[in-house]
């Protein structure tokens, strides 16, 4: 009984370790995966008859974002985005996924490069062409035989020809499939997909991981100014960080360690009462 204690003490000791330590790198690259001083802004809450909730619609605009990256020195990428669902359709075989609209910064902020063929340009964006680029799972699914470069699918009835591939990003914080995906020109989405003008979110990325704070301070001027907000009053985005995405994991990881400790703690008290 003595031994058995003591094992299990021991044994509840480099659990708890190597659990943390494994949950802590986990955090790490998955934060790495989102992309370097990751920022995104969403649209905010808006006060009627002095009740407050989500406005609902979108009130950011591609101005807004050409306004970033204008006058926010910290700054250094910017992408308007927009997202809808829809049923993708590849010759005789089909998949439902998720389209992001995206400008040709998105690579950069996300950090996601392109293993196959090329990703779309600038001159695409403000033609609002018809080209897509695929993540690895929408692409494994919709080309088995990995033709995807070249070929053409339909996205709600509207022809898309696929100009890249992108890497393999695994799943994000939340569990979700990164790679499950087609990335386009995000004027092509507006247009062709959801027929709106108004953008659903900006991204944006600070020039070094110190700067991230005062990319914040300078987006949240800038738009205050921009949507006319005066001081004191609740503003209609939000700004969110990679860093504040990572927190509730990291504090999930460190309550379970703390479990594991109390857990370890009093096996080894058992032992030593034991002995």
């Amino acid at each position: 009984l003595t031994v058995l204690g003591i094992v299990i003490g021991v044994a509840c000791v480099i659990a708890m370790v190597a659990v943390a330590s494994g949950a802590s790198s986990s955090i790490q690259a998955q934060i790495d995966a989102l992309g370097t001083n990751f920022l995104m802004i969403f649209p905010g809450t808006t006060t009627s008859s002095g009740a407050r909730m989500f406005s609902g619609s979108s009130n950011l605009s591609v101005e807004d974002a050409a306004a970033i990256r204008a006058d926010c020195p910290s700054v250094a990428y910017v992408s308007a985005t927009s997202r809808t669902s829809a049923q993708v359709v590849a010759g005789e075989l089909n998949w439902s996924t998720q389209i992001q609209g995206v400008d040709v910064d998105f690579t950069f902020i996300r950090s996601w490069n392109v293993a196959e063929g090329d990703f779309f340009t600038e001159s695409d964006v403000r033609g609002a062409t018809k080209v897509a680029v695929l993540g690895r799972t929408v692409a494994d699914a919709l080309f088995p035989t990995g033709d995807a470069v070249g070929s053409t699918i339909r996205i709600k009835n509207v022809p898309f020809r696929v100009v890249g591939v992108v890497e393999k990003k695994g799943g994000s914080t939340m569990g979700q499939d990164q790679d499950d995906a087609i990335v386009a020109p995000y004027t092509t989405v507006m247009k062709r997909l959801e027929g709106r003008s108004r953008v659903g979110m900006i991204l944006a990325a600070a020039s070094s991981p110190d700067r991230v704070d005062e990319a914040k301070s300078e987006i949240d001027l800038l738009l205050r100014q921009r949507h006319r907000i005066g001081p004191g009053q609740d503003a209609d985005f939000m700004i969110r960080s990679q860093e504040e995405m990572a927190s509730t994991a990291a504090a999930s990881s460190k309550t379970l360690s703390v479990l594991l400790g109390s857990v370890a703690a009093i096996s080894l008290l058992v032992g030593g009462i034991g002995i």
